[in-house]
């Protein structure tokens, strides 16, 4: 915990790759400081085809992070920031660039070492 998961339209891997934007936003949440760095996954899905931005094919990206409950809407919202802040750095000509944080709850959320 935390995943960030990024889907984006298949040429952003032409305008920098992968592991530059993997690397981007793991970065971001560690430099949040909500997370310990070796708790961090990010993963990438790049769409070549079925995907549609404003009504026609135009690159994007989207970061969905899925956060354990607890952080407040002030942190949430500053990761998102810096996360947006810095794909517009190494992204300065895709004009669609977004992130949401959704909360997991404690309750309901096992991985292997819980069971």
């Amino acid at each position: 915990m935390p995943h960030f998961v990024i889907d984006c339209s298949e040429n952003v891997l032409k305008l920098n790759s992968p592991e530059k934007t993997l690397l981007t936003v793991h970065q971001c949440a560690t430099k949040s400081g909500l997370f310990d760095e070796s708790d961090i996954k990010v993963r990438l899905n790049p769409f070549k085809e079925n995907y549609i931005v404003g009504g026609k094919q135009q690159d994007f990206i989207h970061v969905f992070s899925n956060i354990m409950e607890g952080r407040t809407t002030d942190q949430k919202n500053q990761l998102s920031k810096l996360i947006i802040k810095e794909l517009k750095v190494i992204f300065p000509t895709i004009d669609f660039i977004a992130v949401n944080i959704r909360d997991f709850e404690k309750s309901t959320y096992f991985n292997k070492t819980m069971v």
